[in-house]
């Protein structure tokens, strides 16, 4: 019976990782029951705006990458499927030249301590700080982390996944919208 418990309890963590309570509820958000890798509801805007300043003193503006696919990753230091996938996120945007990569840092954070959590796990893509209580207003509130959204060239939501993702999922569903073969 203690070890059914434990299993039962160690199942229930696995499912609820990375999801935050104190984040704020939305409509139309994914089912936080949901299973991790399901791709969810596209974002409220068929073509979603996102502007915001980068912890390297610069900023990135979703406009600004029409023409190429777009991987926008909300993610959190303290998550750690966001932190296994983002070395293949850096390696996907370093080796892609249709591919951006941005990173949503979506947790209550310094700069300095950003700055110094990317020292240790560097990446190649533009990280920004939200605000967990303000998201970007074009993407739903994530539920669970990692979320990741793929835009398309033409600036459309192509793809929204709830749960951790892979360079090699990504090029697949590029590939499957139309856009270059893997390994192309």
């Amino acid at each position: 019976m203690i070890h059914r418990s434990a299993a039962c309890l160690v199942l229930l963590l696995t499912l609820v990782a990375c999801q935050r309570e104190d984040a704020p509820a939305q409509a139309g958000a994914p089912d936080a029951a949901a299973p991790a890798a399901a791709a969810a509801t596209p974002s409220s805007r068929a073509l979603p705006a996102l502007r915001v300043p980068t912890v390297d003193g610069g900023v990135f503006d979703l406009a600004d990458h029409r023409g190429r696919w777009v991987v926008v990753n909300f993610w959190a230091t303290w998550c750690a499927p966001c932190l296994k996938e983002m070395p293949e996120l850096s390696a996907l945007d370093a080796m892609r030249e249709h591919i951006q990569v941005v990173g949503l840092a979506y947790e209550e954070i310094e700069p300095d301590a950003m700055q110094a959590f990317l020292t240790e796990r560097p990446v190649v893509y533009p990280i920004a700080i939200l605000d967990p209580y303000t998201p970007p207003a074009d993407f739903e509130t994530p539920k669970g982390l990692p979320m990741t959204y793929l835009i398309a060239p033409d600036g459309r939501v192509a793809e929204q996944i709830l749960g951790p993702v892979t360079a090699e999922g990504l090029e697949a569903m590029i590939a499957n919208a139309g856009g270059p073969a893997t390994g192309a």
